[in-house]
């Protein structure tokens, strides 16, 4: 019995330590509980996922890797981006894949080499690639390289049919993922990226809806992920319905998993369409450039509920609605749509939706932004996001061809921007931005001095409302002006974490 009390504490301080949360009460003080106020602190490990990011022989990719200098989870760490394993041989061909092209991965034995490992702090690393089989990543930081790590890979293909400038964030694994503005359309061949980056397989299911409610797509239930590996899904097999606007909903029944929609139109270029921010009754969609000459949106409304929203621009000067499009109906399990032209007018400008009635109803939202005309048509896609928050980075910035757009739809906002120190040389430099409530702020960032190589940009929110913000990256290749837009929500590298003491009064008895 003397080792009662022992256990018990033990017990007690792992309890603690697991939910997070410890009542205090002073000898004597009976049914007095005293609990100290949460504090933020640097998260310890994080995990992010890159897509296998093309088949293309004339495509070239680069994968960037960068944490930001600040509070760090550890004094030591790593943060390391690893090629996913392939795909079991005995695992059916993803739909829509060359089986010629699936045989010979299967063949090649999985490299556990890192690629693009984190060496400094507030200084990103980069890897090149031209294979056309490379393969997804798998990717995890740890200690001091764990709070704000950011992951993206830039592909830009010269030509083909997946030609343009393909840029995408790796994300975080999740269990729920929204992506409006696909499509099965016959001009567009759009695949469904499937990443699990645990030891043990994970189960997905995909929905898709149209305009007149759900699609039949059976088969796209029970899709198995197998441990560290990448699974991608060509929309259009996964039902026989052809739709030009189309939501496509990824959950899982057992795991997480990373998931990206890769989108490519015929005579139009292609690019990533990430997940939209989670189901909310407002949404902001960030970084419209200013020489869009077409701009559609697309939104769904997965409750039961259908959603009225004001559709608002957040311009250069203003906030106003576009003509004839003030308002879009949004029926419960259907895909809306409306084509808003060349809304921005030469000026930068970001969406917001906004219920009509008060009533909130969450929707989730995307935009398909195209730039030129004709053959030197170039797509992108904006999803709506969360806010800067406290801080948020994106990486693979270049000497040229950088745009950061910063949208205040309320309050005025004062954020601090750092351009990071060069991934082969150059001096970090950091200036501050004042967004006027109501307007969209587009600049271009200083680059550091004596830059050599990509460098990442960190926007962190100073004072005054929530900021949404968003970078335009641009490169011409083959007399087209390619573009990507990369959104920029918080990167939650703190986490609340409430103080834990022993409660010894629960031995008096």
């Amino acid at each position: 019995m003397k080792s009662t009390p022992l256990s018990l504490i033990a017990g007690l301080v792992a309890l603690a330590a697991v939910t997070g949360f410890a009542a205090v009460t002073a000898p004597g003080d009976e049914g007095v509980t005293e609990t100290k106020a949460a504090a933020r602190l640097p998260v310890e490990r994080s995990s992010l996922l890159c897509p296998a990011p093309s088949t293309s022989e004339v495509a070239e990719t680069t994968y960037t890797s960068f944490t930001p200098s600040g509070e760090s989870g550890g004094e030591t760490g790593a943060a390391e981006l690893k090629p996913a394993e392939p795909l079991p041989a005995d695992e059916e061909a993803p739909a829509g894949e060359d089986e010629e092209k699936e045989e010979e991965k299967e063949e090649k034995p999985a490299d556990d080499k890192p690629v693009a490992s984190l060496k400094d702090l507030g200084k990103p690393a980069t890897a090149d690639t031209s294979a056309p089989g490379a393969p997804a990543l798998v990717g995890t930081a740890t200690g001091k390289f764990a709070p704000g790590w950011t992951a993206q890979q830039t592909t830009t293909a010269a030509a083909g049919g997946a030609r343009g400038l393909l840029g995408v964030s790796c994300t975080a694994p999740d269990t729920d993922f929204w992506f409006p503005g696909a499509s099965t359309g016959a001009d567009r061949q759009d695949y469904v990226h499937l990443t699990n980056p645990d030891d043990t397989a994970a189960v997905a299911d995909i929905e898709l809806y149209g305009a007149e409610g759900p699609l039949d797509s059976g088969v796209g239930e029970g899709i198995t992920v197998p441990a560290r590996s990448s699974v991608p899904m060509l929309i259009s097999t996964l039902t026989g319905e052809a739709a030009e606007n189309v939501t496509v909903h990824v959950t899982t029944r057992s795991g997480r998993v990373g998931a990206v929609v890769s989108a490519a139109e015929d005579g139009v270029g292609s690019d990533w369409l990430p997940a939209s921010a989670d189901p909310a009754g407002t949404q902001v969609l960030p970084g419209i450039p200013a020489d869009a000459t077409s701009v559609r949106l697309v939104a769904f409304a997965p409750g039961e509920d259908d959603a009225d929203v004001k559709v608002q621009l957040v311009g250069k000067s203003a906030t106003f609605s576009p003509a004839g499009n003030a308002t879009l109906h949004i029926k419960s399990r259907m895909t809306a749509s409306v084509d808003l032209k060349d809304v921005t007018r030469g000026e930068p400008g970001s969406l917001r939706l906004t219920p009509v009635d008060g009533s909130g109803t969450p929707v989730v939202a995307a935009l398909r932004v195209v730039r030129g005309t004709g053959a030197k048509q170039e797509v992108a896609f904006i999803p709506a996001t969360a806010p800067v928050g406290e801080r948020a980075s994106v990486v693979d910035n270049r000497a040229k061809g950088s745009e950061l757009s910063l949208t205040a739809p309320g309050e005025t906002a004062e954020v601090k921007v750092t351009a990071s120190a060069g991934s082969e040389s150059g001096e970090a430099t950091v200036k501050t931005y004042t967004v006027k409530g109501g307007t969209t702020l587009a600049v271009t960032p200083e680059t550091p001095s004596g830059l050599k190589g990509g460098y990442a940009l960190t926007v962190e929110t100073e004072s005054g409302g929530p900021v949404y913000a968003a970078r335009t990256l641009r490169i011409a290749e083959g007399g087209v002006d390619m573009f990507t837009v990369q959104a920029m929500p918080d990167d939650g590298g703190t986490v609340e974490v409430p103080s834990v003491e022993q409660d010894l009064s629960v031995l008096d008895d």
